[in-house]
């Protein structure tokens, strides 16, 4: 009864390219679409691995996902885009600007950014392998468990601080979509090895991170992006904000987005 789609495009004007976090789909950006595809042609993908994406190919980050994001930037005619991405979204669209792929970069909290020594990033994948056993228990009972004030607070204690204006129907897709994510073991493989060809990036850059992060809490995860990546980045944070602006301040995170790609 939950079903899932590969991609989402809509609005005119200059590209825009979405990229949601490990675990999600494309319908994180929803409540941010209609502000965005005023100013924008948007195209948001489900990433490989996610449900109603592509399957997941083989090797690394760069070949399993950057490679396949690319690519559907070119099936979509965009040579270049504005780039905006959440979480592993994040981390993909400053890749992809490493590639000359980006008119400018939105990055809510992007993944890849603990300090070395710091805590590891297996720890991150656990809490996702948890995660999802929890969300494989609850599908049977997604609806009746979305229904209830407290249920939607516990689909959402670690992506947001508010909740109440989510739709239902939407946080049941995204703990089906949970369920059936194939990329949480990728994640895992990846430890610390994650990098980034910041001197490549030549377009603009906003960094936007909220303070209440239960995923990649601020300031910590932040670490390499700030003192050894992108520094010089706009940095952005958000006071009492979970790890997904788009869901929990979604009229906020729209003016992030668009002040900074038509400025």
């Amino acid at each position: 009864m939950h079903s899932f789609t590969p991609s989402h495009r809509g609005g005119s004007g200059p590209p825009l390219v979405c990229l949601h976090g490990i675990v999600d789909t494309w319908r994180t950006w929803e409540l941010v679409l209609p502000a965005l595809e005023r100013s924008h042609d948007v195209l948001a993908p489900t990433l490989p691995g996610h449900a109603g994406g592509p399957p997941l190919g083989a090797g690394g980050i760069e070949d399993a996902l950057v490679d396949p994001v690319e690519s559907a930037l070119d099936d979509a005619g965009f040579t270049t885009a504005h780039l905006v991405g959440n979480s592993l979204g994040g981390y993909l669209a400053l890749a992809l600007a490493a590639r000359g792929r980006a008119s400018s970069v939105v990055a809510f909290a992007p993944a890849g950014g603990r300090a070395a020594g710091g805590p590891p990033n297996q720890s991150v994948a656990g809490d996702y392998l948890t995660m999802q056993e929890q969300a494989k228990k609850a599908v049977p009972h997604v609806d009746a468990i979305v229904s209830t004030s407290g249920g939607r607070r516990g689909a959402t204690r670690l992506t947001t601080t508010r909740f109440e204006h989510i739709p239902a129907e939407l946080l049941a897709h995204q703990i089906v979509g949970v369920a059936r994510c194939d990329v949480v073991g990728t994640l895992q493989a990846l430890g610390d090895g994650w990098h980034l060809d910041a001197e490549s990036i030549t377009c603009p850059v906003r960094v936007v991170w909220g303070t209440d992060d239960r995923v990649l809490p601020w300031p910590s995860a932040a670490a390499r992006y700030r003192d050894e990546w992108l520094p010089h980045a706009d940095w952005v944070e958000l006071d009492g904000v979970g790890h997904c602006p788009q869901l929990d301040v979604p009229l906020e995170a729209a003016e992030l987005i668009v002040g900074f790609t038509t400025r």
